[in-house]
């Protein structure tokens, strides 16, 4: 390392440039990294953030919410098993509502839940809703910066049915669209097509029953019930409309930018040692050690890896309080020190082939070219 420190210190121009291309890099892959990150938890908030580990579907459903159909009979066997407050149902439509005094058109999805169970919506501004009174829905706080507003009525354009915004949520979007809550009441008078206040016949069917239990009464409920299937709160995400497609395609993205970052730095640190092909011959020729010289190579890279990328987080960190709300951005603490690692470890994979090129290095033929 002291090889690699007094290099560095009498080359400062030159390592300063290998710096600044390692940051650039660096800050690239972390923010293209927490825009990945952002538009996964964009997409799918809505379920990340529930309580339930578990999901029941109809068994030909594809594991997707929308085409899932279950009725009070699935819902009560289900029950059977795991009992009452850790089996709760959970309607699903995606639709277009209007806001009058916003004058907007936003697409939404509503969730229909029991506002006494697991999933009900934790109010951040304004006041939940019971499962008593009809007409009013909490829903996601990106629709207030459409305009909604506590108090504003929505309307939905395919059932005609208004509720009038008693609350807003943070952080509950389904497939790109802001989250709204109703209960049951509204969501049975909206599947059987009546009107606010009407009443209607017979029991409309939910999309899902999400449970929150033991892997061990997951397995019971799937061998007593053979039209339905449970899914883990996993493989429900995975199969929200286009999210498999977005995340592999940023994953590829992604992994493209290490791959390259590795290449950039491995030819620059290979060309460095090229040109240090005679000094390290008089130093072999000195005696010193293989493991010394190739320690030296391994601790520039590491030294200028961590010092880019301590600055890179710096700087990804400000550009993330200056981004508008708009734009999803997510980097917590794990995927940062996730990404951190493959990049330190990628910059390290590269610098091999410059250690190989030193110990290929043929004392006797460096002194005699530096002689000559």
């Amino acid at each position: 390392m002291f090889l690699a420190l007094r290099e560095m210190r009498h080359s400062k121009a030159r390592y300063s440039l290998i710096m600044v291309i390692m940051l650039l890099v660096s800050f690239l892959v972390l923010f293209v990294t927490g825009l990945a990150r952002g538009l996964a938890y964009a997409n799918i908030s809505a379920l990340e953030n529930m309580p339930a580990n578990y999901f029941v579907v109809q068994s030909d459903a594809d594991h997707t919410f929308r085409r899932s159909q279950l009725s009070d009979t699935e819902l009560a066997a289900v029950r059977n098993v795991t009992g009452d407050a850790k089996a709760t149902p959970l309607g699903v439509q995606t639709s277009t509502v209007t806001a009058a005094d916003a004058d907007v058109k936003a697409d939404i999805t509503f969730f229909a839940v029991d506002m006494q169970g697991m999933l009900a919506p934790e109010v951040t501004e304004g006041a939940g809703i019971t499962n008593e009174v009809q007409g009013s829905a909490v829903v996601d706080s990106k629709l207030e910066e459409s305009g909604v507003t506590i108090g504003s009525t929505i309307q939905d354009q395919a059932s005609g049915m208004s509720w009038t915004v008693a609350g807003f949520v943070k952080d509950s979007s389904y497939s790109h669209t802001p989250v709204v809550y109703i209960n049951q009441l509204d969501w049975q008078a909206m599947k059987q097509g009546a009107v606010q206040g009407g009443s209607g016949s017979g029991n409309a069917p939910y999309n899902v029953i999400a449970l929150k239990v033991s892997s061990a009464q997951a397995s019971e409920i799937a061998k007593q019930q053979s039209n339905v299937e449970v899914i883990t709160q996993k493989q429900a995400i995975s199969s929200v409309p286009g999210y498999s497609a977005e995340q592999n395609s940023l994953l590829m993205m992604i992994v493209f930018l290490f791959v390259i970052a590795a290449v950039v730095l491995a030819v620059f640190f290979y060309v460095i040692t090229i040109q240090k092909t005679s000094q390290f011959g008089i130093l072999k020729a000195m005696g010193t050690k293989m493991s010394y010289l190739a320690w030296s190579v391994v601790g520039q890279v590491m030294l200028l890896s961590v010092a880019s990328l301590a600055l890179s987080l710096l700087l990804t960190l400000g550009m993330n309080m200056g981004l508008p709300d708009a734009m999803p951005f997510q980097l917590d603490g794990q995927t940062m020190i996730l990404t951190s690692v493959l990049f330190i470890g990628m910059s390290l994979l590269g610098s091999l082939i410059s250690v190989a090129r030193v110990a290929k290095v043929d004392a006797l033929e460096a002194i005699g070219r530096t002689g000559a």
